[in-house]
């Protein structure tokens, strides 16, 4: 592989744009080496601006479910540019993907879009604490919701990566209301509710950790969280930014039979372009402004473009009834292979998969939370994500990320992946 165009552009923008992106993890920090500029996209392939290919395992960090430039989604964006590109108006089209998002969720009645997964989980949490007018939230360590600053008093994801997870310019008296968990452990969240009795306004979490890894919930563990939840006054919001109609339908809530008291959104529900939402019942939703005193506003809400992508790519999550099964499955089908071969290697392992996430960890342990993600041998990573980008795959550029599958994979590609770990596992 070759990288001369993305190396000298990286180097322009790092005269004009810190660190020379808009997002910290898109630097490579993490794993070293020049970032790859993008310049077009296709299905399962993602090409650079050095002409190369590779089978594409981010899929912008979970929106292309069904693949890069999918057709329905591109032509609703195309025709909806023609008639305007924002109008801060309301449009029947926001009505129609709220009433479709609403019928495809349990458990919800009203979504407020809003312009990303950061602000939907923001303004969630200010919700919840607007409705309980208590002040203190619980966190997981390892769970990342966006950079607001009540988020980052221990994130995962990029904040891990830099050695930061409590980031300049977070007030001390944001983070002494924000309480931090250990993820998987019901016990160390009871301890904390009792330790604050009657001052937690919302437990926050991924139902599905996908920023320390994909990591899975216990048996129980989030039943059990809507007990503590409903026995002590205390709303539980489910960050389904990633899971959210990517794993069913309805998302976690569907998938694990729990309700969440405020749902956020984003990734899949924009097709791709910038959006979130949080969602909840008619008595939460209706403290929401202009309704009720909690205040949310944006002028780019709700944005024609964003919605036109987001009902296309919900109408056919919706009417594709097979399309989860088919991501499982050849999910599976990535993870035995890939276990396989390392294992064949001897080169120490766990993987964590469930649904369409999935992720590689170079740890003895069982990933679990936070602290046993954090075990993995880093070099080893570094290696791995290197090779594979050399043999045409590209993996997320950090071992504190998720892999996402997308429709548009074939099981050739998947065996070429596998082919590819064979091929990088030999000089590991």
């Amino acid at each position: 592989m070759i990288y001369k165009r993305s190396s000298a552009l990286f180097k322009e923008a790092e005269q004009y744009i810190p660190g020379g992106v808009n997002s910290p993890v898109r630097a490579f920090k993490a794993v070293g080496g020049t970032p790859i500029f993008a310049k077009s996209a296709k299905g399962a392939y993602v090409y650079d601006e050095d002409e190369n290919r590779f089978i594409d395992y981010i899929n912008s960090w979970g929106p292309m479910i069904l693949g890069h430039a999918f057709e329905p989604v591109v032509d609703a964006v195309v025709d909806k540019a023609k008639a305007g590109t924002s109008f801060g108006m309301p449009t029947e089209l926001e009505t129609h993907i709220a009433k479709l998002a609403v019928s495809m969720v349990p458990n919800i009645d009203k979504i407020r879009f809003v312009n990303s997964g950061t602000e939907a989980c923001m303004s969630a949490v200010r919700l919840a604490r607007g409705y309980t007018k208590k002040d203190k939230i619980i966190k997981f360590a390892g769970c990342y919701h966006g950079h607001s600053d009540a988020f980052l008093i221990q994130a995962g994801s990029g904040a891990v990566t830099f050695g930061t997870p409590n980031s300049p310019g977070v007030t001390q008296g944001t983070a002494k209301d924000t309480l931090l968990a250990r993820y998987n452990d019901i016990n160390n969240v009871e301890a904390l509710i009792e330790a604050n009795k009657g001052e937690i306004a919302c437990i926050i979490l991924e139902p599905v950790a996908g920023n320390m890894g994909c990591i899975p919930p216990k048996d129980n563990f989030l039943q059990e969280l809507r007990v503590l939840c409903d026995a002590n006054n205390i709303l539980l919001i489910f960050d389904e930014v990633m899971t959210g109609f990517r794993l069913a339908k309805g998302g976690a809530q569907e998938l694990f039979n729990v309700k969440a008291d405020i749902v956020c959104f984003g990734k899949v529900i924009g097709g791709g372009l910038p959006v979130g939402a949080f969602a909840a019942n008619n008595d939460i939703m209706s403290h929401l402004a202009p309704l009720g005193p909690v205040y949310q506003a944006g002028t780019l809400s709700g944005n024609p473009l964003a919605m036109a992508a987001g009902y296309a790519m919900l109408n056919t999550l919706n009417e594709d009834a097979g399309v989860f099964k088919r991501l499982e499955e050849k999910t599976a089908y990535l993870h035995e292979g890939i276990s396989e071969v390392l294992n064949t290697q001897g080169i120490t392992h766990t993987i964590n998969r469930l649904g369409s996430m999935i992720s590689v960890h170079f740890s003895e342990k069982k990933i679990e939370d936070f602290e046993t993600a954090a075990t993995g041998n880093n070099d080893t990573f570094k290696a791995f994500f290197h090779g594979m980008l050399k043999e045409g795959v590209y993996i997320a550029p950090s071992a504190f990320e998720t892999w996402f599958l997308c429709d548009a994979l074939t099981y050739e590609d998947l065996d070429f992946t596998i082919e590819a770990v064979r091929k990088v596992a030999k000089s590991l």
